[in-house]
């Protein structure tokens, strides 16, 4: 693929990637907002209990073959087969065991509630499977925009249903019933927009030819996972409903901020750096590229989110939730990093590093249990700060391959991402100096957002930013221009 058409297809995919993120998540927020405001912590806690099955059962069911689809350089009709059918027998197996596994499930957390909750939620699995070949052909061809379309209208769609059902009173049920109809809205649209259709033809060859590959990605993704959703098993277990609750409201408005960015790169990079691997040259220019257009939105997106975490959960959900504002914080500064991970992980992958990628994913999982372990006498934040800064480290691990293979530079990508780190922090310094005697709650949210904004993007654009100047030309002729 030509340099220009790559670029092309980069700007167009994060282009719609980050419209797309960005209405979802906004509709996403006002639904929750509107639901957090009638549900209790107690709610939320019970379904949070339930996301790490509901996490590692959908990865298993993937087993890594959407990833070794995209990553190969040709695909073939049989190859989407293949991986189609192997996803619904095994997503109907896992659901089997788990269906039958609810009641030790209930007794582990002494919620019996969670029997009958499980074995609808755990239905996600099945409706998900009939639609991962498709998703996968959509991530392929860097059909951004129909993704998009995708994404937000089941955000709505189930966003409106969970709203309505809490209304009348069915609580935790309602968010069970919001999670099941989203994937459901999801998987049609994917089989409308994707002009690919499975057949009765079992053919398992291509399953041989990607397991090398898939199973590496597979173990990944799992210990990926378990890590990811270690405090809600931990909270789960030991702690009371009402905290957990608190953890799982502040990290799940960190992650709206967080999947806004995610799911820019997640739905371009990979295929992009596919493209770009067959010149090392051309692939680090590529990595280059993503890591400033990442700081360009990443860094003023998170910390600012963290800057008025307070203001932002009075306002919306209200006073009852002042617990969960810390673990907002939190993990808002995790997501400052969370793009560089992205593109660590899918570089690695691109240049066939995926044995790589799970020896550190495995070194994170042990090294977080342990810390956990070590720090939990000191509370619930000691255990959050150790987790995020050993992901953080696992970041700086993945550089170490990265570097081995295409000898991209640490101080090369500092150089990247500081000028976007420090104008962010530099901005919100600024605006904390000039709204700290600010009382009133509205003013000072509106002052902080907009100071922040205005601080930034003049700062880069009179430091004669490329990248930031380059994206405002590219929003101008796909929004104004057309």
């Amino acid at each position: 693929m030509p340099e220009a058409t790559l670029k092309e297809k980069t700007a167009k995919g994060l282009f719609w990637g980050g419209i797309s993120n960005f209405v979802q998540q906004v509709i996403g927020m006002a639904f929750g907002i509107a639901i957090a405001r009638i549900l209790s912590p107690d709610d939320y806690g019970l379904v949070a209990m339930l996301a790490i099955f509901t996490a590692v059962a959908n990865t298993i069911m993937d087993s890594g073959f959407t990833t070794a689809l995209v990553n190969r350089k040709t695909i073939e009709y049989k190859d989407y087969n293949a991986v189609f059918w192997f996803n619904v027998f095994v997503a109907v197996g896992i659901y089997v065991i788990l269906f039958f596994a609810a009641p030790w499930i209930a007794r582990f957390y002494n919620q019996p509630v969670l029997i009958s909750l499980s074995r609808v939620l755990f239905l996600t699995f099945i409706i998900s499977a009939t639609g991962v070949a498709h998703n996968a052909l959509l991530l392929k061809k860097i059909m951004a925009k129909q993704r998009g379309i995708i994404d937000m209208a089941a955000v709505f769609g189930s966003g409106a249903i969970g709203l309505i059902l809490a209304l009348n009173g069915l609580a935790f049920w309602g968010l069970v019933i919001q999670q099941l109809s989203q994937v459901l809205i999801a998987v049609l649209l994917r089989w409308y927009f994707s002009p690919w259709r499975p057949t009765f033809e079992f053919d398992w060859a291509p399953l041989r030819d990607m397991f090398g590959f898939s199973v590496k990605v597979f173990l990944g993704a799992i210990v990926g996972m378990i890590s990811a959703n270690l405090f809600s098993v931990v909270l789960g277990r030991y702690y009371r409903e009402t905290e957990t609750g608190y953890y799982s409201q502040g990290r799940k408005w960190a992650i709206l901020g967080i999947s806004i960015l995610s799911g820019m790169f997640v739905g371009v990079v990979q295929s992009v750096l596919v493209e770009a691997s067959d010149s090392r040259e051309r692939l680090v220019n590529v990595v280059r590229r993503l890591l400033r257009f990442g700081s360009l939105v990443t860094f003023p997106l998170m910390l600012g989110l963290a800057f008025v975490a307070k203001e932002f959960i009075l306002l919306t959900i209200g006073a009852k939730w002042t617990g969960s504002i810390v673990y907002l914080q939190l993990f808002c500064l995790w997501g400052c990093f969370s793009f560089l991970e992205i593109i660590y992980v899918y570089l690695l992958l691109s240049i066939q590093k995926a044995t790589e990628n799970l020896y550190i994913d495995l070194a994170m999982c042990i090294f977080q249990i342990a810390g956990i372990i070590i720090v939990s006498q000191f509370g619930i934040l000691a255990m959050i700060i150790t987790y995020i800064l050993i992901r953080i480290l696992s970041i700086w691990a993945r550089h170490y391959f990265a570097y081995k293979s295409i000898k991209i530079q640490l101080s090369t990508v500092i150089k990247d991402i500081f000028p976007y780190a420090a104008t962010a922090i530099f901005s919100i310094l600024v605006t904390w100096f000039i709204t700290k005697e600010t009382e009133n709650i509205y003013l000072s949210f509106g002052i902080k957002i907009t100071l922040v904004a205005l601080l930034y993007t003049g700062i880069l654009w009179m430091a004669n930013s490329a990248i930031l100047k380059e994206s405002a030309s590219f929003i101008f002729k796909n929004t104004i221009v057309r």
